[in-house]
């Protein structure tokens, strides 16, 4: 019976697993430099570092604006760059708009990409979902 119960919980486990790195999705991520005020969301106000500006594939029209996400490295953008990523994630809140021409879907405070990535890569390859 023991037995039976562990084998169902891991088939549970898998299928939630599977589940939530279907439902990521994929982009790519910059970053911006301090100050990062004003914004478009909330002005002057103050709102920390692991913060980002959305470009318009998340945008919708200010509806992004307090929205989170977590934020994953996958890879380096260019090749023959080396693996970037450092095997976290990090939330941020959306505070800003990345205008038209935007080189990234999500723009992260720089204190945020270095969470996740080493700067040096400049863009790197994403997975990101709302939380």
């Amino acid at each position: 019976m023991g037995l039976g119960i562990r084998a169902l919980i891991m088939v549970f486990m898998t299928i939630f697993t599977l589940t939530s790195v279907a439902n990521a999705a994929e982009g790519t991520a910059t970053f911006y430099t301090p100050p990062y005020v004003p914004s478009s969301c909330y002005g002057y106000q103050n709102n920390g570092v692991m913060i980002a500006a959305a470009s318009d594939a998340i945008w919708g029209n200010r509806a992004a604006c307090g929205r989170s996400y977590r934020v994953r490295c996958t890879g380096a953008t260019n090749q023959g760059v080396p693996q970037p990523c450092k095997g976290t994630s990090v939330v941020v809140k959306i505070v800003d708009y990345c205008p038209a021409g935007c080189q990234g879907t999500i723009d992260l405070s720089q204190e945020a990409f270095s969470a996740i990535a080493n700067p040096d890569a400049g863009k790197i390859k994403i997975e990101y979902t709302q939380v």
